[in-house]
């Protein structure tokens, strides 16, 4: 008696047809090892079959010999590797990030430090002092915004700017780790050297395929492995001890074969993305018209809802196979919040060309007015110290300064003023007792 999920399939479409079709069930191998599917469908080109019903995966090679159905069945290969789980230890509190995300993260606290100091520096009591102090502020006001409790006030638009910014960059970034670290800490984790096909390729190690499955051509002639990296295995007890002894890395095999292999063995796991997209379908000689009707049969089932019944019936998952089948790491990578960081590095770098820009042109004004015409021709270096010497005063005492001399310089204009009003005067004088002119 034959049957299965394939044959029920098969049953239920042949059902559906317009006219009756004969048909005789002709079982394909030895019944102890895995049958070879491309020699199955060759059988059909040569005669010895008029179709083939099993789970044959549409793959590009059989389609050019033979007509498959509509798929029955989704399929894909997908990579099963051991897994362990991860314990928690005084250091799980870093985990939620990765460390270039860490390092990039505490250089940016740093860096709003201090450009936060640069635009305060001239117009903030809170931001002056000695050199050990002000090392300490930007420390302190840098790392106290993690927590929103810095106690410095901010006096200047462009440092409100920047500030607002980085608050609200440091609100998604808080948020994003408690998230995570919650979900570390309470949800159970798994771990797998192997994280992938591309990981599993680069690796050298030895990987285990189906006998008889495409995963082996595909994997030479597409993904360019080794032939000597393949080992066959020919059932689930083989898997398991294979990856238990460490025989092979990990297992390429079909997604519907390796669910029901997980539903008895928990300790292993679906790594990674499935990389290729295939179905299962009936194979019929090329230009058969029961490849046609057979597909519209299939549609039906589909349709009308018996197909997932009887994939129920024979596939549907138990004990752990309902646990998630992706291992995918909880480290929150630089990448979810690079545009974060890139907005808050334009916001500083534009501040800080705008404070340069007008303290260029105060320098500009307060060096033109205070400098004689001997003190034109200094050197770059000469200027640089005055500049950095203008740019460490408190602007009130730059400001009170060019006030002095503007009104000193106005006293002088008005001096000379009167000095030649005076010096007019007295040539009149002279004039008028000279040639007696009445004036």
């Amino acid at each position: 008696m034959v049957q299965g999920y394939c044959i029920d399939v098969f049953l239920a479409a042949i059902k559906l047809l317009p006219y009756a079709v004969p048909y005789k069930f002709i079982l394909f191998g030895d019944g102890h090892k895995n049958p070879n599917y491309a020699e199955l469908v060759n059988m059909i080109t040569s005669n010895v079959f008029d179709a083939a019903v099993g789970d044959i995966a549409i793959v590009t090679n059989r389609t050019k010999i033979v007509d498959f159905t509509q798929p029955y069945a989704e399929s894909g290969l997908v990579i099963v590797a051991p897994v362990k789980k991860l314990r928690s230890n005084a250091w799980a509190f870093l985990r939620p990030f990765t460390p270039l995300m860490w390092g990039v993260t505490a250089a940016f606290f740093l860096t709003v430090g201090v450009v936060v100091w640069i635009l305060e520096h001239r117009i903030n009591d809170e931001f002056r002092g000695p050199p050990k102090k002000q090392i300490i502020t930007i420390l302190w006001f840098s790392f106290s915004t993690m927590f929103f409790s810095h106690r410095e006030n901010t006096v200047s638009t462009l440092g409100r700017l920047v500030l607002i910014i980085w608050l609200f960059v440091v609100l998604i970034i808080n948020s994003s780790y408690t998230a995570s670290l919650t979900s570390i800490l309470t949800v159970q984790q798994l771990s797998s050297p192997v994280k992938g096909i591309d990981s599993l390729i680069t690796s050298n190690e030895p990987i285990g395929y189906q006998i008889g499955s495409f995963a082996e051509n595909y994997l030479i002639e597409e993904l360019n492995v080794a032939k000597s990296r393949l080992i066959a295995l020919g059932s689930p007890e083989a898997y398991r001890t294979a990856l238990e002894k460490g025989t092979v890395a990990a297992v390429v095999d079909e997604r519907p074969y390796v669910e029901i292999f997980l539903s008895d063995y928990c300790r292993f796991q679906i790594v990674g993305q499935e990389f290729t997209k295939s179905g299962w379908g009936f194979a019929f000689p090329r230009d058969s018209p029961l490849a046609i009707d057979m597909s519209t049969a299939i549609l039906t089932l589909s349709e009308n809802g018996d197909l997932q019944k009887i994939h129920d019936k024979w596939l549907n998952k138990r004990g752990c196979g309902s646990q998630s089948s992706q291992n995918q790491s909880d480290q929150l990578q630089l990448q979810s919040f690079w545009g974060l960081f890139l907005i808050c590095g334009i916001a500083c770098l534009l501040a800080l060309i705008i404070y340069l820009c007008l303290m260029l042109r105060q320098f500009s004004q307060h060096y033109t007015d205070s400098s004689e015409p001997s003190r034109h021709g200094s050197s770059r270096s000469a200027r640089l110290q005055k500049f950095l010497s203008f740019a460490d005063e408190r602007e009130e005492i730059w400001k009170s300064e060019s006030k002095r001399k503007r009104m000193e310089m106005l006293s002088r204009a008005n001096e000379r003023e009167l000095e030649s009003m005076d010096g007019s005067k007295r040539v009149a004088d002279i004039c008028h007792e000279k040639y007696n002119v009445d004036t």
